[in-house]
This record gives structure tokens, C-alpha cells and sequence, in this order.
């Protein structure tokens, strides 16, 4: 480290003039915001998306669609991944809400949902909202019981 080297600690100096501090700091009179209108009062503040006056973009595009305000949202989780689980030792033979909460695949208000991607080969008892029509026959067919709560 030598003389022509240093700086300053990161965040020690402020950017910029302060603004408003008489005439003398460069920075007084106006303060930056020019003579007249709207935007040299203080307390302006204009709405977002504003755009002068002219139609805003949000309201020129066209609006589709349909948003099912009661929709239910199912976490999804795999076969494979309930077997990986299997394999890795993290659950024996029940599966329920708790179970899964544990091995962070959902959350305390999540509905799940077994999907059917994967092989199940361990005979296992799960508890949980939903179920395809494929998971549930690989449930079964390995033996294990799917109960919808």
C-alpha cells in the first residue's frame, strides 16, 4: 500500500451534491428541478405506469383471459422422489403432510398432489390431498395404500 493507492473506506463518502443548501454549494435556488410545474413542488409524486398523459401502456394492451379466483393450488411430488427418499433412509413406510414437511418437499399450508413420473418399488402408505391415476395404481401395485385426505 502507498500514497497513491489509498482510498477511502467503501460507503464512507457520499455521492453527489446535497441539494437545497444555498447558493453557494452550486446546488441552490431551484435545487435541480427547473422553474414551473408540477414536477418542482414538493410532495409530487406521479402514479406508476404514468406516462404524460398519454394513454398508459397497462391500459392500451388488450385484456384476456380468466382468473379462477377459487383455484386450488397442489404442490406436486414424484414417485421418483418419495423412492429417492426411500433410498436415501429419510422415510420408512408412511408418507403423510408431516413427512413431507420434514424433507422440505412442501409447506405447512400446501395442498400435494403424488404425481406419477418415476418407479415406485418400496411398499409405502401415503396420506396426502390428491393423487393421479397413474401414481395411485404404482402405489398399489407395489404394494402400498393411497389415502386422499
Amino acid at each position: 500500500m502507498q500514497l497513491n493507492n489509498l482510498k477511502p473506506a467503501k460507503g464512507s463518502i457520499k455521492a453527489g451534491k446535497r441539494i437545497g443548501r444555498g447558493e453557494g454549494s452550486g446546488k441552490g435556488g431551484t435545487s435541480t428541478r427547473g422553474h414551473n410545474g408540477q414536477k418542482s413542488r414538493s410532495g409530487y409524486s406521479r402514479k406508476i405506469g404514468f406516462e404524460g398523459g398519454q394513454m398508459p401502456l397497462q391500459r392500451r394492451v388488450p385484456k384476456f383471459g380468466f382468473k379462477n379466483i377459487n383455484r386450488k393450488e397442489y404442490q406436486g411430488i414424484n414417485l421418483d422422489k418419495l423412492q429417492q427418499l426411500v433410498d436415501d433412509g429419510k422415510i420408512k413406510d408412511t408418507v403423510t403432510l408431516e413427512v413431507l414437511m420434514e424433507n422440505r418437499l412442501a409447506r405447512k399450508n400446501d395442498l400435494i398432489k403424488i404425481l406419477g413420473r418415476g418407479e415406485l418399488k418400496a411398499k409405502l402408505n401415503i396420506t396426502v390431498h390428491k393423487f393421479t391415476a397413474s401414481a395411485k395404481e404404482a402405489i398399489e401395485k407395489a404394494g402400498g395404500e393411497a389415502v386422499a385426505i
